[in-house]
């Protein structure tokens, strides 16, 4: 006997012009995304979604809801975000970690001292999990020092999965069969999970580059990896979001973007490095 289709998905509902434009202000305004006409389908959806959740019979009402509702705003900014990665990702920005950059900051340095490192955004935890594993792999110094990682994003449902350290196989495809039997418990269903000790290591929690008020509350930090996070900003979200970095980041501290990311069309602040393994940013 055969199973029955699955019921049809509502169509998206159908959203003015307007009603677009102004998703895309309010978007722009809480995160510094932008958000057009042209992702028109990728809105309605998301839209959508929410409307329902939320009990908003009209585009008008859940946008007037969202507007006051902090909570409601949350859920809206995690339906918008993208969450697209994986462990190991940009590994030769982690072998410049290791040869280059860290070597550089214990310059001045004492064992014991700590180093901060900041995986801003952290996604679902592979980015941040992925330096932990990678220094524990690669960096011989790294029981030397109080190293401290933290990752963070603006997605609050992709930080409590990171905290979880649970992933699926297209998130560990990268990793070497070693790495995943010394810092992975199998879990049901092929998925795995980060081990305690390594979950207990990394730090999450929220932030938003274009509010340098809260992110401020983080302090200073000795690396950041902010990676494709750039690209989703028009020039003045980014130049919010630089300066923003660029004040999280203690003197002489670096910075690494993504493949397709200059910090030379956005900010003249930074000085370019050029490493073996990766161009990076330092700040004077």
């Amino acid at each position: 006997m055969t199973s029955p289709p699955p019921p049809l998905q509502a169509a998206p509902t159908p959203l003015s012009s307007e009603e677009i434009a102004r998703i895309g202000e309010l978007m722009y305004r809480w995160t510094g995304m932008v958000f057009g006409e042209n992702k028109r389908y990728y809105i309605e959806r998301r839209v959508a979604e929410r409307m329902k959740r939320s009990g908003c019979p009209t585009p008008q009402a859940y946008l007037a809801y969202a507007s006051v509702h902090l909570a409601e705003r949350e859920a809206l900014i995690n339906a918008f975000t993208i969450n697209e990665t994986y462990f190991y990702r940009e590994e030769h920005q982690l072998a410049a970690l290791s040869r280059d950059i860290l070597p550089r900051i214990i310059r001045t340095r004492q064992p014991g001292d700590r180093i901060r490192i900041w995986s801003m955004p952290c996604s679902t935890g592979e980015e941040a999990y992925s330096i932990a594993i990678w220094l524990l792999e690669n960096w011989a110094l790294v029981d030397a020092y109080n190293v401290e990682i933290v990752g963070s994003d603006i997605d609050t449902s992709a930080l409590a999965r990171a905290q979880e350290g649970r992933f699926a196989e297209r998130s560990l495809a990268r990793l070497p069969a070693a790495i995943r039997a010394s810092y992975f418990d199998d879990e049901e269903d092929h998925h795995k999970r980060i081990i305690p000790d390594l979950r207990e290591s990394v730090r999450f929690t929220p932030a938003n580059v274009i509010d340098p008020v809260t992110v401020a509350r983080l302090g200073t930090f000795d690396v950041i990896l902010c990676r494709n996070l750039l690209i989703y900003f028009d020039d003045a979200a980014r130049l919010t979001a630089v300066n923003t970095l660029y004040d999280c980041l203690a003197p002489g501290g670096y910075i690494c973007l993504g493949h397709s990311e200059a910090m030379g069309r956005i900010s003249d602040r930074f000085e370019l490095v050029r490493l073996s393994d990766a161009i990076v940013y330092r700040r004077p």
